[in-house]
Parts: C-alpha cells; sequence; structure tokens
C-alpha cells in the first residue's frame, strides 16, 4: 500500500505536469541565469492567467525564445516578434512578447554590472533562501517587503511586467522564498537546499 503525499493546496488536482512542476521544481533555490531569465519571461506571461496555462504553453516558450538564451532574445527583432505572436504555442500577447525582449535586454546589463543575474537578485535576500512556515494557503503573501524592493529596482532598471505580485512568484519560483507549506512534503528538502 503507497502512502499518499501531502502537498500544497494549490496543487491539488492539477494535472501531471503541474504536480511535477510543484514536486522538482517549485521552490528550488535557482542560480542559474538561464533559469532565472526562463521564469521572467514565464511569469511575466502568467500576469492575469493560471499558471497550468503557462506550464501547458512552456514548451512553445522554449522553443520560441530561444530556449531561453537571453542574448538570442535581446536580439529579436520587430519582424521575430510579429512571427512570434502568430504562433498559438504560447500567450500570444504582444505587450508581453515585447516585455520579454526588453528584459532581456535589461538583463543583459544586470549581468555586466554584478557578473550575473542570480547575483545580483540574490542580493535581495541577503544571499539566501527565506524560510517561510506557512500552515494554510490564506498565509500566504501575494506580496513582500523583498518582493516590493526588487520590483522596484527592476523597475528602474527598465523592466516590465515586474510588479511585486509577479516579482514574489518569481523569487516563490525559483527558491529565493520557500512557500511550501509545512505540511507539504517538498517543504522540508527545499529548506535544507
Amino acid at each position: 500500500m503507497s502512502k499518499t503525499l501531502t502537498r500544497c493546496k494549490w496543487v491539488t488536482g492539477g494535472a501531471p505536469n503541474y504536480i511535477e512542476y510543484h514536486d522538482t521544481e517549485w521552490g528550488v533555490p535557482s542560480r542559474d541565469d538561464r533559469v532565472q531569465f526562463e521564469f521572467l519571461v514565464l511569469e511575466a506571461a502568467q500576469a492575469g492567467l493560471s499558471w497550468s496555462t503557462i506550464l501547458n504553453k512552456r514548451a512553445g516558450y522554449r522553443k520560441l525564445f530561444a530556449d531561453f538564451d537571453v542574448q538570442k532574445v535581446a536580439r529579436f527583432t520587430a519582424r521575430r516578434i510579429e512571427k512570434i505572436l502568430l504562433d498559438p504555442a504560447i500567450v500570444r500577447n504582444r505587450l508581453k512578447v515585447n516585455a520579454a525582449v526588453v528584459n532581456a535586454r535589461a538583463f543583459i546589463k544586470v549581468q555586466e554590472e554584478f557578473g550575473s543575474f542570480s547575483e545580483y537578485i540574490w542580493r535581495f535576500v541577503d544571499g539566501r533562501p527565506i524560510q517561510h512556515r506557512f500552515r494554510k494557503d490564506t498565509d500566504i503573501p501575494a506580496t513582500t517587503a523583498e518582493s516590493d524592493a526588487l520590483s522596484k529596482d527592476l523597475k528602474q532598471r527598465g523592466f516590465k511586467f515586474v510588479g511585486s505580485t509577479i516579482v514574489y512568484a518569481h523569487m516563490q519560483a525559483t527558491g529565493l522564498v520557500n512557500d511550501h507549506l509545512t505540511s507539504c512534503f517538498r517543504h522540508k528538502p527545499c529548506a535544507s537546499l
């Protein structure tokens, strides 16, 4: 008889890719610039939509956004953007697609200034993940002082679609904060990373 794993409530009843994302990626600290850029693109695309919609289109984003190679995306032309907007493999929102290209260019400037984007972003949590100990979904905030500060700084650097709520979701996804509920089987493993 197999034991059922307890997961965060938001993943309950989710599709297999949703559950796999929760179980293997969400909350895992990443210091990889490609991963950081991928989530900047995906979290911006998600604004106003469900995360499952974006996960279902993730392969399309990988294909159309050069496997999240920031150097390549930064060179996308207006013509390339028009072509991307015709493809139903992604969310075809002009503002969001344009933001991905603008953000790629700003991302490179951050890399040049700090050595890597990861070096820059991890400064907002003093270099290590914030370990929350939330017991229920309603305890998890939409924003924090750290996401407010990071959002403000990103905006000053020319990034788009980086409001505090989007930035906090990015921080959760890339493990700058551990927001797995204490009852979730992933809380302890993520806390030890």
